[in-house]
């Protein structure tokens, strides 16, 4: 009898192992399938166009998006300039795109620091007087930093707004004589869709008061937000300012797995929290980067200016991106 007993919870020890490493199984192949289906919705740039004699810069070329673009553009033949905080790391880009076997294009590392207004005069000077022609701009460096602690920027900005939107406002029209004079010739910048979530309250763009922030937007973090926002209404009003054959791109590209978020210290039950998430959602920077390289050299997008792009394509903004605040934004910074 105890025989008999012994070897019916073997049975039924087995059968739960089967259905436990079945269930493991079938979980594990259905975040695969829809994890497969979520990429095909994020599009792919398909241009084969070539950029042979194209002067391209990229801010934030080092690692990432950034890192991807520029690789991406050097396998299309451009001299592309690698507009770094650290030049050692820009330098470093350089290596490793070449030791991926991409020999083609010119790589010509810079520093670049987007925190400091002279860094960016510096750079901008130097780039003029080495470069001729400017045919591609690519705003893309960026910081995400907690927002109560209230960071500034060498000059006294709050950090996300000196770094993502200021510095990159002030270098391209620092450099928008020469982009014009080598059209046809484009301006891509990195936003992101959480530019929804954000304000522009021009009582409070350095975020000093932290406390009549809207709840709703709040939640995610306001300076990132806002400086996305801003990114979105600056791309939009720079298409009213230059030219026919200079044309403005702002792209978001979607949930990417990057250094952007390097200053926070994730407890290691957050990765096992979130992973699942991560894993539904979030983009490789080879796969972050389509939408950017789409922007800067698809002949899809061939005249379109001034608007707003996520996976490969036109996207709707749910933000009221006013052409008053936005022209009203531009002339508070010039």
């Amino acid at each position: 009898m105890l025989w008999l007993l012994l070897m019916s919870l073997q049975v039924f020890s087995a059968m739960a192992a089967t259905t436990t490493a079945v269930c493991v199984a079938a979980t594990a192949v259905g975040l695969w399938l829809v994890r497969k289906f979520r990429e095909r919705q994020w599009g792919y740039c398909r241009s084969r166009r070539t950029l042979e004699g194209r002067v391209c810069i990229v801010t934030g070329a080092n690692g990432g998006i950034g890192f991807e673009v520029a690789k991406d553009l050097a396998r299309r033949k451009a001299r592309v300039i690698l507009a770094c905080r650290n030049l050692n790391n820009a330098r470093k880009a350089v290596e490793d795109i070449r030791r991926e076997g991409i020999l083609t294009g010119e790589l010509i590392p810079m520093q670049l620091d987007l925190s400091s207004l002279e860094s960016i005069r510096e750079f901008s000077k130097e780039a003029l007087e080495q470069f001729k022609e400017i045919h591609l701009l690519v705003n893309n460096a960026g910081v995400y930093v907690p927002v109560a602690e209230k960071q500034k920027t060498a000059d006294g900005f709050e950090l996300h707004f000196g770094v993502n939107h200021l510095g990159h406002f002030l270098l391209t029209n620092l450099l928008i004589e020469r982009i014009v004079t080598s059209k046809p010739s484009r301006i891509v910048t990195v936003s992101s869709t959480l530019h929804e979530k954000g304000e522009i309250d021009f009582n409070n763009l350095q975020l000093e008061d932290l406390s009549n922030l809207d709840p709703k937007k709040s939640r995610t973090n306001p300076g990132y937000c806002n400086s996305k926002l801003a990114n979105a209404l600056f791309s939009q009003e720079l298409a009213q300012r230059v030219p026919e054959g200079v044309s403005t791109y702002a792209v978001c590209p979607g949930f990417t797995l990057t250094n952007l978020f390097r200053s926070f210290n994730p407890k290691f039950y957050h990765y096992i929290m979130f992973a699942p998430i991560m894993y539904w959602y979030m983009r490789s920077a080879t796969q972050g980067a389509q939408g950017v390289i789409a922007c800067a050299v698809s002949e899809d997008f061939e005249g379109q200016s001034g608007l707003f792009y996520k996976d490969c394509k036109l996207y709707k903004s749910k933000a009221d991106l006013n052409p008053e605040i936005a022209k009203k934004l531009w002339e508070k910074r010039t």
